[in-house]
């Protein structure tokens, strides 16, 4: 996943920042810790390992303020703030501070579009263009290079699945091939109005790689939203409003900032080229958005997010309702791809998630089967069932980088008795 972020500073800064005036704060102090009794065994001593680690990377102005939520066996086992709202002020980092998650909105429209299986709108195996026939046609680019390239046509149709397991052959526009900057174009740099306009925007675009051939991280989640939104008849937004953030009181989760929040949205801030932190120019619109896509868009808390990753923790169900099937999401949870073609190590992927598969090939203490994903703006979460383990890090500054990722699981883990 890092590689393929590798331009995205860039390109978001052009798709989801406008100007702002808006007064700006620092990251330098201590941080607010709250530790609950526990009926599980994580060390509260051990978790210290991670807190020196972030307060370095602080200190260092390599990162900006965040928030940490960790739940092991269903109870809070930490729940820490570290640092400030910005490196310009000291107003502390606050507990319910309002993220845009970018990424993080996949594993959430990919659940969402299986309730959808559940209900029998689609099959796994059944081709995109039964639904949206401007895909029927689709054609493979023989190098990414335009000058010389050449369209051949597919082996085999897109389907469902190649949507959710990034292996339609499509792409998201974020590398610096002479292809990705098409991709770019159409998708970002394109005037659209709704989610339907730049999703249909793919079907003109010729693809990276035979179909079911090959991961490559896409923007294929946003026809799952289309899809959602001609299964239904409602968009996308409303669609998770009604049947996910409702029922789970994910009340700080969504497209645009509700009234009266805005202040708690978290200022992003960007890398410079000798690895410190500063205030970014630009800044994501707390509200104002009307594409209701399924690739990145939504902003929520940490304290809503672990409530969504709780509900695919106990197998689909809370708050007394089922949301998923027990088995779907065991389908969910499998990986789909040929051993080696993930771009890290000892992972594969699933049906909107990333599977880890070996602790050995990933040189992390996670269990099989563990959960994953992250957002561009660095938000990070992971679930373990065999654990029962969650933890959910969101901080605010691009360009994404995998490292820190990485830290919270190699941290994390030591913690546990």
């Amino acid at each position: 996943m890092n590689k393929l972020y590798v331009f995205l500073f860039a390109i978001l800064m052009l798709i989801a920042c406008t100007p702002t005036t808006a007064p700006v704060i620092s990251n330098i102090k201590s941080s607010e810790t709250l530790i609950k009794p526990l009926n599980s065994s994580v060390s509260k001593e051990r978790l210290k390992l991670f807190d020196n680690f972030v307060q370095r990377e602080m200190a260092a102005n390599k990162i900006p303020g965040s928030v940490l939520l960790i739940k092991h066996k269903g109870q809070v086992a930490y729940s820490k703030t570290y640092g400030t709202k910005s490196i310009e002020d000291d107003t502390p980092m606050h507990k319910d501070e309002i993220f845009y998650i970018q990424s993080m909105t996949k594993p959430i429209v990919s659940v969402a579009f299986m309730m959808l299986y559940e209900e029998g709108y689609f099959a796994l195996d059944e081709p995109l263009s039964k639904y949206l026939p401007e895909f029927a046609d689709m054609k493979v680019a023989s190098t990414y290079d335009k000058a010389s390239r050449e369209l051949v046509d597919t082996e085999r149709p897109i389907t469902i699945e190649h949507l959710l397991t990034h292996t339609a052959g499509l792409s998201h526009g974020l590398g610096g091939s002479e292809l990705e900057k098409e991709y770019l174009e159409a998708l970002y740099l394109t005037e659209h109005k709704d989610i339907e306009s730049r999703a249909k925007g793919l079907a003109k675009m010729p693809l990276v790689a035979q179909p079911g051939e090959k991961w490559y991280y896409s923007a294929a989640p946003d026809i799952l939203a289309l899809l959602i939104e001609q299964f239904t008849g409602m968009t996308c937004a409303e669609f998770l409003q009604k049947r996910i953030f409702d029922p789970l009181n994910m009340n700080d989760t969504g497209y645009n900032i509700k009234p009266g929040g805005e202040s708690r949205k978290s200022y992003l801030h960007a890398t410079k080229p000798n690895g410190t932190m500063d205030l970014n120019e630009r800044q994501t619109p707390a509200t104002g958005h009307t594409i209701f896509g399924g690739t990145h868009g939504l902003y929520s808390t940490v304290a809503d997010y672990m409530k969504f990753c709780e509900m695919i923790l106990n197998g689909g169900q809370a708050n007394g309702k089922t949301f998923l099937g027990r088995k779907t999401l065991e389908m969910m949870s499998h990986n789909y791809l040929p051993k080696g073609q993930y771009s890290d190590r000892g992972k594969g992927f699933g049906l909107g998630f990333g599977v880890y598969l070996s602790q050995r090939e990933s040189g992390l203490p996670v269990s099989e089967g563990t959960l994953d994903w992250g957002g561009a703006y660095n938000t990070y979460f992971f679930i373990d069932p065999k654990e029962e383990l969650i933890a959910v890090w969101m901080m605010q500054f691009a360009p994404y980088t995998n490292f820190y990722s990485l830290k919270l699981r190699q941290l994390i883990y030591p913690a546990l008795d």
